[in-house]
């Protein structure tokens, strides 16, 4: 074993008190946060001494895993399968709230009420959040911590981001929501709202999230973040007028990587954090029309491409169509091109998920106007202050986010929980 695994292995065994157990495997990956960094995790098996794998492959009740941050020596995982633990002069939480912030700050370098706060708590579990000044970011950071009767440490994990002071503009928040009203206004939004407990599409007025800057009330998306990498956003309509017979060969799509020890820690960058070049983006629209053009021969100008993204050695294209715009869920095709060859080598189809309406009994007219809405929905909006990252800046903004939970059924005009209507 390479001598800079072995001290982890020699870490992880004192510090969790393993003496009871055997280390059954250990391997490395990596990972690209928001920022478009690469970092390097070894994770570590312990198996209780005696036990081994189950036939169907699963680890044993009480199996360790511990993982660690290659590149800064953090800890990152530590679970107890099962919740069960063999361990000997361990880590136990004695003393209460206090002693398990100290540990945290210990393991992982944060700091209490400056990067992270108490977000929920049980008799046996918990929460944590990032924080900066009491306001929540985004991406955010989450830490969980887990014990058992005995207040011996079955479960750890910390992912996510949380700032450091130099990443922050820091402003004196005074967004009102009065001040946000022309942009709360815009935001009410018509769309078909499935009840899959009434089996029903129903027309409503909703308001669709989005983040307000503090200072100038300039507005951000608000975007479901997807992993790490480069991205690019692009806005081309796939168009053809030529037939290609014959059905697309798919191959498997295998996002495992083999990392060397030396790649984790030097900290190689990871494929995912190269750019995307124009002759990239170009190409890409090309085979991805041709791919089209073959499998959906009769779709030309009805799909495009709004962002390419990269996962590991793939270059992966996400289209939408303007069709069915006022539902939740929106036709989407993933097309996974081999970042190298620039081949398509397979797709993914949301369309099995969109079929589950086809049932569904459809909405009825709209009797209501979106002037209306707004009307029974202002006193309704919820405006809570945001740390959001700013890709252009570099750095974390305060912002406003706009939401409310309630929505106005555009048939009837009644005013209800969105909650509700699942």
């Amino acid at each position: 074993m390479d001598s800079r695994i072995q001290a982890f292995v020699d870490q992880a065994q004192t510090t969790f008190g393993l003496g009871n157990y055997f280390l059954h495997h250990h391997t490395l990956w990596r990972d690209v946060n928001h920022f478009n960094e690469t970092s390097y995790t070894l994770c570590l098996e312990w198996f209780p001494n005696g036990t081994e794998s189950d036939e169907d492959g699963s680890n044993p009740e009480g199996t360790a895993i511990i993982e660690y941050n290659v590149n800064t020596g953090k800890l990152e995982t530590a679970i107890f399968v099962m919740g069960e633990t063999y361990a000997q002069d361990g880590i136990t939480f004695n003393s209460g709230t206090e002693e398990v912030i100290k540990w945290i700050e210990q393991e992982t370098g944060l700091t209490y009420n400056e990067q992270f706060q108490l977000h929920n708590e049980t008799e046996d579990e918990i929460e944590f959040r990032a924080f900066i000044d009491g306001i929540p970011v985004s991406p955010s950071g989450y830490i969980e911590v887990k014990w058992n009767d005995n207040r011996e440490l079955t479960f750890f994990s910390i992912h996510g981001e949380f700032p450091t002071d130099d990443q922050v503009i820091r402003e004196t928040y005074n967004l009102s929501l009065e001040q946000a009203a022309h942009i709360a206004k815009e935001q009410v939004k018509g769309i078909e709202f499935p009840s899959f407990e009434q089996k029903k599409l129903f027309a409503m007025y909703a308001v669709e999230e989005i983040y307000i800057r503090n200072k100038d009330q300039m507005t951000k998306p608000f975007e479901m973040l997807q992993d790490g990498g480069t991205s690019k956003k692009v806005n081309h309509i796939l168009q053809w007028n030529e037939t290609i017979f014959g059905a697309f060969e798919r191959k498997e799509i295998d996002l495992q990587e083999e990392i060397t020890v030396d790649e984790a820690f030097s900290c190689t960058s990871s494929p995912t954090t190269r750019p995307i070049t124009e002759e990239d983006e170009k190409k890409c629209v090309e085979v991805v029309e041709r791919l089209l053009c073959q499998e959906f021969p009769e779709d030309a100008g009805i799909w495009r491409v709004t962002t390419l993204h990269r996962d590991k050695n793939f270059l992966v294209a996400t289209l939408g169509t303007d069709l069915h715009e006022t539902r939740v869920f929106k036709r989407k095709l993933s097309v996974f091109l081999d970042s190298h060859s620039m081949d398509v080598v397979n797709y993914i189809d949301n369309q099995f998920m969109l079929e589950m309406y086809d049932s569904f009994e459809a909405s009825g007219d709209v009797a209501v106007t979106q002037e209306e809405a707004y009307e029974k929905l202002k006193g309704l909006f919820e405006l809570q202050p945001f740390y959001v990252y700013d890709d252009e800046e570099k750095q974390y903004i305060l912002c406003s986010k706009l939401d409310c939970h309630h929505g106005v059924n555009a048939e009837t005009g009644e005013v209800v929980l969105l909650d509700d209507l699942g």
